[in-house]
């Protein structure tokens, strides 16, 4: 079977692939068998031309009639031939790289190599790696080289990586048109480049970069697969002194024995067939070759066919073109689709894999370039990312780990370059500062009396100062003020920060809230102030000068609630107590004068009646808890209250604002108004003012003098206002979160992220700030602090408590009642009327207790009783002379405090002289 190649035969490249392509054969006919078809080589020379490379293939079609061409190299051959080998049937497998060239535009096209565009990926991964905001990447003004611009930029943005600048280089330029060309990139901030140059072309371009200076500590160059595989081929000497510290990018070749065995064979063959070159190395390119000519010679033996058809020609002799006189070939249909999925486990160049006609990527390698060759520092695979060595696990390169080797950096540094420079013009960062007359504490420019130069102060520019200070290298600025008008509006700032986005100044310091509006033109830092939006109001006169203030500590509910509870304790207590303790008897008004008493009296603990009753005692034991409690947390808040100086807001919400009608403040030019009016704030009730003394005039007279209610604004101009009048205003209401004062940038300006972690800096502590503030506001360091909370306690708090009261004393009423109805049965069973029942029930509950001994117990049960009675008397009457004379008593039966005083003398009695034991317990 006939096969077309068509090298540029004048390139070290298509040398080294054509030797690669005869061995390729040779091997294939040293393993066929007898039977199978052999495989002849027509080799043709495309001269670097494109319409000798489509002669060549019009020649190989209709003159030789091949079923299949290896070739052209350059892609803008290839898309010709291409075209071809889809007119005439025949599979075109070539190794151009340009992704412009499509398999599915081209039916007949099988990728022979891997397109550039298969490596931006691991080219965003290195960038990625070493945080690079911004890269310029350097291209041929070539198919070659346009192609793989629109992947790389692609791959970068997924990284959040911008292109600052595209350099087209031709082919044709000379030395000083490129040299013009790097001392423009070097006026740029970026110092990030990515090349992708044929070699010849990148030589220059390196030799150049160093003659500019470009080559030194601080730059960071990238090259891409194809001069990164060809390497070798670039004189020694310019690597030596022109790409030290270059990284490049090129498809990983694992080592082998027959890859070894190969080098050694291909190396003497080549010696053969070019005796007078000087050496060249075998290059990726040449082991694709090998692989690619060692697929199609599988996809043969795979068709199986025993003969060779001829060329299907056009039935028509007349008027015909030579491109219709090319016929068709019956089998390369076949040799396609054997060839379009396809698969060597065991390729020279590794896993040689095509699906669906292009080759599918492989891992690559990320080598340094040192001394006169390079040296492996990673690799990037597109499972895995980044890592510092591949792990073989089966057919599967995995990675070990995500970090990179150590890499030697151009200016034989060891430091990563941060991507980027001050521009070499030598101008200073200009950084824009608003002079607002209105608050000049955050900015202001003054001119010096003895220099008669412009000084900027300020608050916001002292925190620039400082953020500077912590920046991690040298930045020179030079302040410029930006006069914001006597009456400002948001739009002005605006204006400022459009003059950012326009190049005109290169940052901004002040008082410059991030809103999204500003947002899509410049490009803010983190916040260095607080954000948030709140209002300040008057506070209430001190209450320590109120004549009632011993009432404050309780809520009026509170108030009502345990006044009730003591009237319904006490109420409790003289229902246990009434039929059989005598103190609580007596006339009506004794009984609900011993009521109120009682219980009120347990306020102090000064309550000396006795009770008998173990419900009583029960009772009481509960509410005396509930007592301590609350009088412990009333000394505790009046306490506070006396003690400490409580700043009482005069509104509370921004709801009543709106309610009472009151008029509003805020800061003239602010973006604030618009937020009130989304508030559904009046229009009408807004007034504008300038300076915290207006803040301060207007808050004093109040909305119905002619003044506000409450001030609307940013939380640094509250805090700046509070620390100077904080003993007659105070923060209220929720906070409404913006984003807060931000340095201004541009768009994309590589300088964002680190003065962020500057302003990170000096926020934490918050000391600097603090300070700031304290500087600009006024010398009143001694106000209290407060959040205008009220001390008043409320029933909630002590529901609880009053729970348990209420349920003891509830169950000591029903178990009272329960008993006093079952010892009252009798006059339940009678048949009178239930009024009369109820009658006789009350007469019986009003009586005294019968507390004579029960008529139940034996007389020598009453004797001892009674004997025992005496005793307990006798010690209650202090008769100690009797008690040696006394009979025995039983130990079980004798009541004594251990102190030789009955129990009786206290204020919580036991139960009376003639109470039975078993009565006592009601």
């Amino acid at each position: 079977m006939d096969v077309g190649i068509i090298l540029d035969l004048e390139t070290d490249v298509a040398k080294v692939t054509h030797i690669c392509i005869v061995l390729a054969l040779e091997d294939y006919h040293a393993t066929a068998s007898r039977s199978a078809l052999r495989i002849v080589p027509h080799l043709r020379d495309s001269k670097k031309d494109d319409v000798e490379a489509a002669s060549a293939a019009i020649y190989l079609l209709k003159d030789v009639q091949v079923h299949a061409i290896y070739g052209p190299q350059m892609s803008t051959q290839t898309d010709f031939v291409a075209d071809l080998g889809r007119r005439a049937k025949v599979p075109i497998i070539s190794p151009a790289t340009s992704p412009l060239l499509s398999v599915k535009e081209n039916p007949f096209f099988i990728r022979g190599a891997l397109p550039s565009s298969s490596q931006t990926k691991a080219i965003a991964a290195v960038v990625k790696n070493y945080d690079w905001s911004e890269v310029v990447v350097i291209y041929e003004d070539s198919s070659y080289g346009t192609g793989i611009v629109p992947y790389l930029t692609d791959a970068l943005q997924e990284i959040n990586t911008l292109i600052s600048y595209r350099s087209v280089i031709s082919p044709s330029a000379n030395d000083d048109q490129i040299l013009k060309e790097l001392h423009n990139l070097n006026t740029k901030q970026t110092r990030v480049f990515v090349v992708h140059l044929q070699p010849y072309l990148a030589s220059r371009l390196f030799l150049k970069a160093k003659e500019a200076g470009m080559m030194s500590s601080g730059y960071a160059w990238i090259i891409t697969d194809v001069l990164t595989s060809l390497l070798a081929s670039v004189d020694h000497s310019v690597i030596e002194s022109s790409m030290q510290g270059v990284l490049g990018i090129k498809p990983y070749v694992p080592r082998s024995n027959e890859l070894n065995n190969f080098t050694q064979r291909w190396s003497r063959r080549f010696h053969q067939e070019y005796p007078d070159m000087d050496p060249v190395e075998l290059n990726v390119l040449g082991l694709w070759a090998y692989d690619g000519i060692t697929a199609l010679a599988k996809a043969v033996e795979k068709v199986g066919v025993s003969a060779i058809p001829k060329f299907k020609k056009s039935d028509t002799r007349e008027n015909l073109t030579e491109l219709d006189a090319l016929g068709t070939s019956e089998l390369g249909s076949l040799l396609l689709h054997s060839m379009q999925n396809i698969k060597l486990t065991t390729g020279l160049s590794g896993d040689f894999h095509i699906v669906g006609g292009e080759l599918q990527p492989s891992p690559y390698e990320i080598v340094n370039i040192i001394g006169k060759g390079e040296r492996s520092v990673g690799f990037w695979t597109e499972k895995d990312g980044i890592s510092y060595k591949l792990k073989m696990n089966g057919k599967t390169a995995k990675s070990i780990n995500e970090q990179l080797g150590a890499i030697i950096w151009p200016g034989e540094s060891t430091i990563a370059p941060r991507g980027w420079e001050i521009p070499t013009s030598g101008k200073s960062l200009r950084v824009g500062v608003p002079v607002n007359v209105l608050l000049d504490e955050f900015s202001k420019v003054e001119r010096d009396s003895k220099t008669q130069t412009l000084v900027a102060t300020g608050l916001c520019v002292d925190i620039f100062i400082e953020v500077i200070n912590f920046m991690p290298y040298a930045v020179p600025y030079r302040l410029i003020p930006f006069q914001i008008p006597d009456r400002p509006t948001s739009q002005d700032y605006d204006d400022l920060d459009y003059k950012v986005s326009s190049k005109e100044y290169d940052a901004v310091v002040g008082d410059v809230t991030n809103l999204a509006s500003r947002s899509k033109y410049v490009d803010f830092t983190l916040p260095f102030s607080e954000s948030g939006i709140s209002a300040v109001v008057p506070v209430k006169d001190d209450d320590r000068k109120n004549a009632w203030i011993f009432l404050k500590p309780l809520k009026a509910e509170l108030w009502i609630t345990t006044g009730a509870f003591f009237i319904f304790i006490g109420f409790v207590v003289w229902v246990l107590e009434h039929r059989a303790n005598e103190e609580f008897r007596g006339p009506k008004h004794k009984q609900v004068g011993m009521i109120f008493w009682f219980s009120f009296s347990t306020l102090v603990f000064a309550h000396k009646e006795k009770v008998t009753s173990n419900l009583t005692r029960f009772v009481l034991i509960v509410w005396v808890f509930v007592v301590l409690v609350l009088t412990s947390s009333y000394t505790a808040s009046l306490t506070s209250m006396l003690t400490v100086q409580q700043l009482q807001p005069t509104i509370k919400d921004l709801n009543d604002l709106i309610k009472n009608g009151e008029y509003v403040g805020y800061q003239k030019g602010s973006f604030v108004k618009a937020f009130l009016n989304r508030m559904k704030f009046d229009s009408s009730k807004l007034r504008s003012y300038s300076t915290l003394e207006e803040y301060n005039d207007a808050l004093s007279r109040g909305s119905k003098n002619g003044g506000v209610g409450a001030i609307i604004d940013e939380l640094p101009y509250l805090r700046l206002f509070l620390n100077k009048y904080c003993k007659k205003y105070i923060m209220v209401g929720p906070t409404f979160k913006t984003a807060g004062f931000g340095l201004v940038f541009p768009k994309g300006s590589p300088l964002v992220p680190d003065f962020s972690r500057a302003v990170l800096k000096v926020k934490e502590g918050g000391e600097f700030t603090k300070n700031g503030i304290q500087k600009y506001s006024g010398n009143e360091t001694d106000c209290p602090q407060n959040d205008g909370t009220s001390d008043s306690l409320s029933v909630d708090s002590f529901k609880g408590l009053f729970l348990i009261a209420g349920v003891s004393a509830v169950s000591a009423l029903l178990v009272f009642f329960l008993i006093f109805l079952y010892q009252n049965r009798g006059i339940l069973a009678t048949d009178n009327s239930i009024g009369e029942k109820l009658s006789a029930i009350a007469k019986a509950f009003n009586e005294e207790k019968d507390n004579s001994n029960s008529k139940s117990e034996k007389p020598s049960e009453r004797n001892e009783e009674s004997q025992m009675t005496t005793v307990v008397f006798a010690a209650s009457e202090g008769s100690t002379e009797a008690l040696p004379d006394l009979p025995s008593q039983n130990p079980e039966i004798r009541i004594s405090n251990g102190l030789g005083a009955s129990p009786s003398d206290e204020g919580f009695s036991t139960t009376e002289p003639t109470t039975s034991v078993h009565e006592s317990i009601i």
